[in-house]
């Protein structure tokens, strides 16, 4: 009889129980982590510092403060130029409303005097006519001088554009070159603004060459 030969089999350690998982670590995922640590260390610089957070925001609030600031003095001195504007404005509208009117009534005035002057010139003139037409003109004057309207001064005075209207030379040597000589119609002001200039003849020496 043959004889008989021994097998040995070799089993296998049991699967995993039903249900029960294990976690199979990588070594190179655990590596990975390591390496992934040190690479966020690289590239922060540490914890921000809280006080240099702080003195950012200060010096940018502070910033604003300051261009808030400039604004507001801008608009102070804007408005305040324009109350002194304004009043000016408000000023010279009180002063010049009535210029218009008192400029019509001038020619009222000029109208008076002639009649006065041609009155005095007749012989038998009527003494109360004349002196109606004086308190008349009289009148006239003091509401001019309310309303800050004034003569201007020509005769004997040297010829100033501003004021003078020139409108003849008369060649003399009785009055030094340049002078008003004499007026055809009065100039006046409205307080200190040209209300009508004089109407003035002008003196030119005489042309005395051979």
């Amino acid at each position: 009889m043959s004889e008989k030969k021994k097998i040995k089999i070799q089993v296998e350690p049991d699967e995993t129980a039903e249900g029960e998982d294990i976690e199979k670590i990588d070594p190179d995922d655990k590596q990975s982590d390591v390496d992934k640590h040190e690479a966020v260390e690289k590239d922060s610089d540490g914890p921000a510092d809280p006080l240099k957070e702080l003195e950012a925001k200060l010096a940018a609030k502070e910033e604003e403060a300051q261009e808030a600031h400039d604004r507001l003095l801008r608009v102070s001195a804007d408005y305040e130029n324009y109350k002194k504007r304004s009043a000016r404005e408000m000023e010279d509208f009180r002063k010049y409303a009535n210029q218009s009117l008192l400029k019509e009534m001038l020619s009222v005035v000029d109208n008076l005097e002639l009649a006065i002057n041609a009155a005095k010139e007749e012989k038998n003139a009527d003494k109360k006519l004349i002196e109606g037409l004086n308190l008349t003109r009289n009148e006239m004057l003091r509401v001019f001088e309310k309303f800050n309207v004034k003569p201007i001064k020509a005769r004997g005075e040297i010829f100033d554009p501003a004021f003078h209207e020139a409108v003849m030379r008369e060649e003399t040597d009785d009055y030094p070159e340049n002078t008003v000589m004499s007026e055809f119609q009065k100039g006046y002001l409205i307080h200190d603004r040209l209300l009508r200039p004089a109407m003035v003849v002008v003196a030119t020496p005489k042309n005395n060459g051979d």
